[in-house]
């Protein structure tokens, strides 16, 4: 197991391991943390009643939280000509077709999020084992594979978030950061807790929500009662 620093298990002391807190409770007890030397990311991680093996049940999407995420991601577009352009002028950090496949292909993948328009996917498509195992493939599902990129690129830029569930059936978020005021970072979540619920496969039986928990980026996380 990974040894953990003093400022981690002092934190630690102040979740009661066999309670599970109501949420404007955990957003209290994150700010009580002993602080980092950074303005630290809140996250959401929930446990979802899914059989990650059946195809039809694993979920990928994107969301715009209410009140942002407070920070603006680097976002990088696959297009040509008149979309590249547009592309650009929205405030894409990087444009191209070709030469940025290669770049990606070489395994450059300093960016947040990859937009790319309809008719560059079957250039973009052989990218798959280099961005998929870090969730920055562009795929309709998430809003990255469209003709509109600007605004794809404005929305993403002003903190659109990407979600995707992995091998174990579980989906991450940023939501925010830990200098939000404690209403902004409820919202945020209850945003995402819905936009989840609301998305849940109709072949997913059980219960769906099976855990729920946020932390900061170099803190413990504390479990939601949901």
């Amino acid at each position: 197991m990974a040894k953990r620093g003093k400022r981690y298990s002092e934190s630690a002391k102040l979740v009661d391991p066999g309670k599970k807190y109501e949420l404007k409770d955990a957003v209290r007890l994150l700010k009580s943390y002993k602080p980092a030397k950074f303005n630290e990311s809140v996250e959401v991680s929930m446990k979802l009643g899914i059989d990650p093996r059946q195809s039809d049940q694993l979920m990928r999407g994107s969301i715009s939280l209410p009140k942002g995420i407070g920070k603006s991601l680097k976002v990088v577009v696959f297009a040509t000509g008149e979309k590249a352009e547009i592309a650009k002028k929205a405030g894409a950090d990087e444009v191209d077709a070709e030469e940025l496949v290669k770049k990606v292909e070489g395994g450059w993948t300093d960016f947040d999020v990859a937009i790319a328009t309809s008719d560059m996917m079957k250039l973009v498509g052989k990218l798959g084992r280099v961005l998929g195992p870090q969730g920055k493939m562009p795929s309709p599902k998430s809003g990255t594979v469209t003709d509109d990129v600007e605004k794809a690129v404005k929305e993403f830029k002003a903190g659109k978030i990407e979600y995707r569930t992995d091998a174990g059936g579980n989906v991450h978020a940023l939501v925010g950061k830990l200098t939000f005021s404690d209403e902004d970072l409820v919202e945020n979540i209850n945003t995402f807790i819905k936009h989840i619920v609301s998305s849940r496969p109709s072949s997913a039986k059980g219960v769906f929500l099976q855990n729920v928990s946020i932390t900061t980026t170099m803190g413990p996380g504390i479990p939601l009662q949901v």
